[in-house]
C-alpha cells in the first residue's frame, strides 16, 4: 500500500511538472512576439522608450479620470499623448462634457498642452 501511494504521488507531481513545462513552452512565443512588437514600435518612433512609457502613463491616468467622472465617458473620448501633448478625439453630448474632459486632461501630471478635437453632438 505504501509503495502504491508513493507511486501515485510521484505520478501526480510528474504530471503537474510536465503540464507547467508544456504551458510555459507554449507561452514563450507569445512573450517573445510581444517583446518584438514592442521593440518594433519603439524602433519606429523618434521618442525614447522612457518618453513613450511616460506618454502611455499620462494617457492611462487621463482615461482613469474619465472612467471615474460622471460627466465624461471614457468610451466616447480617445486620448493620444505625444511628448506630453495630449490630443482628445471623439464625440460627446454636451459642451459641459467636452470642457470637463479638457479640464481633467490639463490637471494630469506630465501634461504640457491639451488639444481638443472633441465634437459636441447633442443627444436626440
Amino acid at each position: 500500500m505504501f509503495v502504491m501511494k508513493n507511486f501515485t504521488r510521484r505520478i501526480a507531481w510528474l504530471s503537474a511538472a510536465l503540464a507547467v513545462c508544456f504551458w510555459a513552452a507554449g507561452c514563450t512565443p507569445l512573450l517573445v512576439g510581444g517583446a518584438a512588437a514592442g521593440g518594433y514600435y519603439v524602433g519606429k518612433d523618434e521618442r525614447s522608450a522612457g518618453r513613450i512609457a511616460d506618454d502611455a502613463g499620462i494617457t492611462a491616468s487621463i482615461n482613469a479620470k474619465y472612467a471615474k467622472d460622471p460627466d465624461v465617458s471614457a468610451i466616447d473620448i480617445n486620448v493620444d499623448t505625444r511628448s506630453g501633448v495630449v490630443t482628445l478625439y471623439g464625440s460627446v453630448s454636451s459642451r459641459r462634457a467636452a470642457n470637463r474632459a479638457v479640464e481633467l486632461a490639463r490637471s494630469t501630471k506630465g501634461v504640457r498642452k491639451v488639444i481638443s478635437k472633441i465634437t459636441v453632438v447633442p443627444a436626440n
